[in-house]
């Protein structure tokens, strides 16, 4: 079998400590992934950046 270039990432909120996970192509995107999405706790979009 092939071995892709997709891998799961998170991302954290920049406001609080909500978490979403996804996943990117580390090939075609090699800089940090940032943004914008629904934070549940705050009730409103925030940005989100891909953490380690």
């Amino acid at each position: 079998m092939a071995k892709g270039a997709r891998e799961k990432i998170k991302l954290k909120s920049t406001e609080s400590p909500e978490v979403y996970w996804t996943v990117k192509n580390k090939r075609n995107t090699t800089d940090r992934l940032e943004l914008k999405k629904y934070d549940k706790r705050l009730k409103r979009h925030v940005a989100f950046k891909e953490a380690k």
